[in-house]
C-alpha cells in the first residue's frame, strides 16, 4: 500500500519524510550555521532580550484537546490548544503545523521525548502540512490566540502498530530574525494499535477514596451522641463538582479497584444525620446531611459489584509506626485495632465485604520494618512501588506486580511511571491532555516490550486525589476502554498472578527509606501523647456503667491521631492529638471530690463524711474512695490509718461517703481524700483536710473529780471555821460580820461563734 501511494504522488508516510528530512538537516546544517552566525541588521545588542524566552521557547504552545486519544483508521483527530507569545516581538506570518512520527521504541524513548522543551532539527519529525495547518498573519507579544487542528488519520502515514511522537510547532517571523523559523513547540504521543492484540497487559487501576480526619472525640450527651466535626469542609469535598463527588461519579463507570478508608464512611455516614460543627468556642449545627446521603447512597449503588478494599481505620501511616512509633508501648495495638473494625464498618455501611488483607505505606516506600508492621496488623499484601521496589538486575521488560518476599507476604508492586504521571497540578488542560496520552503511550509501550509476555501491572495514583486529577485519571482509563493492548484486573486478582522469576524479591533496607518521606513523619512524641490519652481513657472505661458511649468515639480519634494525611501537618496533626487529650481530662473531671472544710471530732469516735460528685451523664461505679490519715491517733473502722469504701454514683447526682473515726488523744491530722479505680489506679485529684480532736478523757474526768472533791472539802472546813467563829463571837457579845461582795472565779462564757470548720460528734 505504501509503495502504491508512492507511485500515485501521494505524501510520503510522517516517518519516511523523517528520515529522507534528517539527512537533509545532516547535510545542511554547517551552511545553517553559518546563516545564523551572521548578525542581522539592526539586531539588538547581545543581552537586550536576555530575560525574554528566544528560539523555540518564544511562544508558549499548549495542547489543551486531542481527540481521540486512541485514534482508529477512520478517525479525524482534532488536536486544539492555545498560543502565547512571550517573546519581545511581534511574530508575523505565524503558522502552526502537526508533526507525526517517529515510532518510539520502549518506554525509555517515550520518557527522553516527554523531557525535550525545545525544537531539536532531525530529531522532531516534520510537518504533516498541505492544508493541515492555521495561520495568523501576526501573534502580538503577550497575547494568545487559540488554535485547531484537524487531520483524517489515514493522512497521518501511522505505520506499525506502537507510539507514535506527535508535536504540534509554530513557525513565524520577527524583526530581529527575518526568516522562518520554529519559535515554539509542545509534544505529546499518539498510540496506534487499530486492531486488539492477541496478548495484552492485565492492568489493575486503584481508585482511593481517602480523606484526612473530620471528626472529633467529642459527641453530644444525647441518645444518639451527636458527633461533633472540627469543619464542615467535607461537605465541599462531597458536593457536586468536589473532590470525592467527582471520584464517586467518574469510577461509576470504570473497572476500578476500590480503595476505601473506612473513617470517610463512619465520617459522612455521621454527616447524614444530625451532627454538629465547633465554631470558635461553640458548635453551630450541621445542615449537610442531605449531601451526605446522596454520596453514601451514589457509592453503595457503584460498589455493589465491584472489589473493595478496606484499608485499617483512618488509613494509618504505616512508615511512621515502623520508625517512629513501634517502641513506645501499645502502638501496634492500636493499628491492629484500625485493623479489626475496618470490615464491620464497610461492611455495616455499604453493605459489601471488602477485602483487608492489603496495606498501601505513603507512595508505596517500603522497608523490612514497614512490612513488618503491616504484617502485625493482619495484612499479607503490601502495596509497594517499582522506585522503591528497585529491581537488581535490569530486565528488558516491565515484571509483573505480584512478588512473594518470605513469610507468606507478597509484595504488590505499583509501576511509578504510571502512577504519579497524575501528581502534577491537572486543573491546566495542556497538562492534562500530555498525562492523558503519555499514560496511554506508556501502556502501550510496555505490552511491545514483551507482546508475547502477559504481564499484571498495579497503578497507584495520588492517596487522595483533586477532583481534577481524577478526572485526568478518568480520561486516561477510558482511553484504554477497547481493550486494544490493555485488559483489566482487580487488585486481590492482580496479587494471586504467578509472579516473574527473574523479578527481585528483596524488600529494601531501612536505609534506602527516602529521606523526604522520613522528615514528614509523625514524630516519636507523637505516640508518646496518644499512649498517655489511651491510658487515661483505659482508667475511665473502668469506671463507667456505659463504657461504649465514650470508648467507641475516643477511640477512633485515636486512630486518627497515627493517620497518613497528617504529613506535611505537624501543627494540625499536634493540635488534634491535644484536643483529643484535653476533651477526655475535662470528661474525666466531671467525677470529683467536693472540697472539704477542716472537721473537729469531739468525742472518742465520730463519723467522717466526703462527698463525691458525678456530672456524667452516665453512673459511675466500680471506683472506691480512700481516706489516709498521717497521725496513728486517728484512725478508721479501728483498722488503722487508711480506709476505703466503694463508690457508685448515678449520672448527675453526688454521693456522701461516710468514714467511721476513732481516736485515743487530742490534736490534729492531715487526712488525705483520694479517688482510685477498681485496679488500684488513682483516679483524679487528692484533697487533703485538717481533723481536729478535742475529747475529754477518763484521766482528765478523774483530777477533775478530785480537784472539786479537794474543794468541797476545803469549803466545809471553811464552813466548819467559820460557824465556830460566830459562835465565839457571839459569845463573847460582838455582832454579826457584814459579807463582802464575792469576785468571781472565771469570766463569763463566750457567745462568739468557734472558729472555722466541720464539727462532727459523738
Amino acid at each position: 500500500m505504501a509503495e502504491a501511494a508512492d507511485f500515485q504522488g501521494t505524501r510520503l508516510s510522517p516517518a519516511r519524510r523523517w528520515l529522507r528530512r534528517t539527512a537533509s538537516a545532516v547535510l545542511g546544517a554547517p551552511l545553517l550555521a553559518g546563516l545564523l552566525a551572521v548578525p542581522a541588521a539592526g539586531a539588538a545588542p547581545a543581552g537586550e532580550h536576555a530575560k525574554a524566552p528566544t528560539g523555540s521557547r518564544t511562544v508558549d504552545v499548549s495542547l489543551d484537546t486531542l481527540t481521540p486519544s486512541v485514534p482508529s483508521e477512520d478517525d479525524t483527530l482534532t488536536v486544539s490548544g492555545t498560543l502565547t507569545n512571550k517573546g519581545k516581538e511581534t511574530i508575523s506570518s505565524a503558522e502552526v503545523d502537526l508533526r507525526v512520527g517517529p515510532q518510539l521504541t520502549g518506554r525509555g524513548e517515550v520518557d527522553d521525548a516527554a523531557k525535550r522543551s525545545t525544537y531539536v532539527p532531525g530529531a522532531d519529525p516534520v510537518t504533516v502540512g498541505d492544508k493541515y495547518t492555521v495561520k495568523f498573519p501576526k501573534l502580538a507579544r503577550g497575547i494568545s490566540q487559540d488554535f485547531t487542528l484537524t487531520v483524517p488519520v489515514d493522512k497521518l502515514g501511522l505505520d506499525d502498530p506502537g507510539v507514535y511522537q506527535l508535536g504540534v510547532s509554530v513557525s513565524g517571523r520577527t524583526t530581529t530574525a527575518p526568516y522562518e523559523q520554529v519559535l515554539g513547540i509542545e509534544r505529546s504521543f499518539l498510540p496506534w494499535q487499530p486492531e486488539a492484540s492477541d496478548k495484552r497487559t492485565k492492568l489493575t487501576f486503584l481508585w482511593p477514596l481517602i480523606a484526612s480526619p473530620h471528626v472529633t472525640a467529642e459527641t453530644r450527651s444525647d441518645e444518639q451522641q451527636t458527633p461533633v466535626f472540627t469543619n464542615d469542609d467535607l461537605a465541599e469535598e462531597l458536593a457536586p463538582g468536589g473532590r470525592l463527588e467527582q471520584m464517586v461519579a467518574l469510577g461509576s463507570r470504570l473497572p476500578v479497584t476500590w480503595v476505601i478508608d473506612p473513617d470517610l464512611l463512619a465520617s459522612v455516614a455521621a454527616m447524614a444525620g444530625k451532627y454538629e460543627v465547633e465554631s470558635g468556642d461553640t458548635t453551630v449545627p450541621g445542615k449537610n446531611q442531605a449531601l451526605a446521603k446522596q454520596w453514601l447512597t451514589a457509592l453503595e449503588k457503584v460498589v455493589e459489584e465491584g472489589k473493595v478494599i478496606a484499608l485499617p481505620f483512618a488509613d494509618p501511616d504505616l512508615a511512621s509506626i515502623a520508625h517512629r512509633g513501634k517502641a513506645v508501648s501499645g502502638t501496634l495495638s492500636h493499628l491492629q485495632n484500625a485493623s479489626a473494625v475496618a470490615a464491620t464498618t464497610v461492611e455495616t455501611i455499604l453493605h459489601v465485604k471488602p477485602s483487608t488483607d492489603f496495606a498501601w505505606p505513603v507512595n508505596g516506600a517500603v522497608d523490612s520494618s514497614i512490612v513488618d508492621v503491616a504484617t502485625s496488623a493482619g495484612a499479607h499484601n503490601v502495596i509497594a512501588r517499582s522506585d522503591s521496589f528497585r529491581e537488581t538486575a535490569a530486565l528488558p521488560y516491565t515484571p509483573s506486580a505480584a512478588r512473594p518476599i518470605g513469610g507468606g507476604t507478597t509484595a504488590v508492586v505499583a509501576d511509578a511511571r504510571l502512577s504519579t504521571l497524575f501528581d502534577g497540578d491537572m486543573s491546566r488542560a495542556g497538562a492534562s491532555t500530555l498525562a492523558v496520552q503519555k499514560f496511554l503511550a506508556q501502556t502501550l509501550a510496555l505490552t511491545e516490550q514483551a507482546p508475547d509476555n502477559e504481564r499484571s501491572i498495579v497503578v497507584a495514583p495520588p492517596r487522595m486525589p483533586t477532583a481534577a486529577q481524577a478526572q485526568t485519571m478518568a480520561r486516561a482509563l477510558e482511553g484504554l476502554s477497547g481493550n486494544r493492548w490493555t485488559q483489566p484486573l482487580d487488585l486481590v486478582a492482580a496479587a494471586e498472578v504467578k509472579p516473574d522469576p527473574r523479578a527481585t524479591t528483596k524488600v529494601p533496607r531501612a536505609s534506602s527509606y527516602p529521606k523526604k518521606l522520613r522528615a514528614q513523619e509523625l514524630p516519636t512524641q507523637a505516640f508518646q501523647d496518644i499512649r498517655t490519652t489511651q491510658g487515661s481513657l483505659d482508667s475511665f472505661e473502668t469506671i463507667l456503667t456505659q463504657p461504649e458511649r465514650v470508648v467507641t468515639p475516643f477511640g477512633n480519634a485515636v486512630n486518627r491521631s497515627m493517620s497518613t494525611s497528617w504529613r506535611g501537618r505537624s501543627l494540625e496533626a499536634q493540635q488534634y492529638r491535644d484536643a483529643v487529650r484535653d476533651y477526655l481530662q475535662s470528661l474525666t473531671s466531671e467525677v470529683q471530690l467536693i472540697e472539704k472544710s477542716d472537721v473537729t471530732l469531739s468525742g472518742r469516735s465520730a463519723t467522717i463524711p466526703v462527698t463525691v460528685q458525678n456530672k456524667l451523664v452516665q453512673g459511675v461505679d466500680r471506683l472506691y474512695l480512700q481516706l489516709t490519715s498521717d497521725n496513728i491517733r486517728l484512725k478508721f473502722n479501728d483498722d488503722g490509718t487508711t480506709a476505703r469504701l466503694p463508690v457508685s454514683i448515678a449520672g448527675g447526682h453526688s454521693q456522701s461517703v461516710k468514714f467511721d473515726t476513732a481516736t485515743s488523744a487530742n490534736g490534729r491530722a492531715q487526712v488525705t481524700a483520694r479517688l482510685f479505680t477498681e485496679d488500684g489506679t488513682p483516679y483524679g485529684k487528692e484533697m487533703t483536710f485538717t481533723v481536729k480532736v478535742s475529747e475529754v478523757t477518763p484521766t482528765v474526768l478523774l483530777v477533775i473529780a478530785g480537784g472539786l472533791l479537794l474543794l468541797v472539802l476545803a469549803g466545809i472546813r471553811m464552813y466548819s471555821h467559820r460557824k465556830r467563829a460566830v459562835a465565839s463571837d457571839t459569845a463573847d457579845g460582838d455582832g454579826p460580820e457584814q459579807p463582802s461582795d464575792p469576785a468571781p472565779d472565771t469570766g463569763p462564757e463566750s457567745g462568739a461563734p468557734s472558729g472555722t470548720g466541720e464539727k462532727v460528734d459523738r
